[in-house]
């Protein structure tokens, strides 16, 4: 199950970056086009954050219940903290793809409950920016063979 897994979580982070650049795209479009806020552009914002909270499921799964790195690190969190591989398994991708998910989710909501279309735009451009930002920064770079796990 863990193969299984990280397999889908590695390979769905691409689907969300992808989303990503769609909705920011379209939405500096939209916020300096003037353009109409229509049920394609909410859709891609709803696709966007279903896809996030997907990623945040299969990451929490994989923590808490299949990563022998996660498991052993639970077992001794002050010798964890002191291994930098494993602090930032253990801690920091962790808390920064929450907090990702959680900006994304406050502008969500903040976008729903807007009506001004331009507004709208510049809400999702702030917060799916900051979210994408945050992503960026805990994305596992240096890992290439990771990147593109079979």
């Amino acid at each position: 199950m863990y193969e299984i897994l990280l397999f889908t979580h590695s390979w769905l982070r691409w689907v969300t970056l992808i989303l990503f650049a769609v909705v920011l795209f379209n939405s500096l479009g939209g916020m300096n086009g003037g353009k109409e806020y229509l049920k394609k552009d909410k859709t891609l914002t709803t696709s966007l954050v279903g896809t996030l909270h997907l990623q945040l499921l299969i990451g929490l799964l994989l923590y808490f219940v299949y990563s022998p790195i996660t498991t052993t690190a639970m077992e001794n969190m002050k010798i964890a903290m002191k291994v930098g591989a494993v602090r930032y398994w253990a801690v920091e991708h962790i808390s920064i793809m929450i907090v990702a998910v959680i900006v994304a989710q406050i502008g969500s909501i903040r976008v729903k409950k807007t009506s001004v279309d331009k507004k709208k735009f510049k809400l999702q451009t702030i917060f799916f920016g900051i979210a994408l930002i945050l992503i960026l920064s805990r994305i596992p770079w240096s890992e290439s063979a990771r990147l593109f796990r079979f």
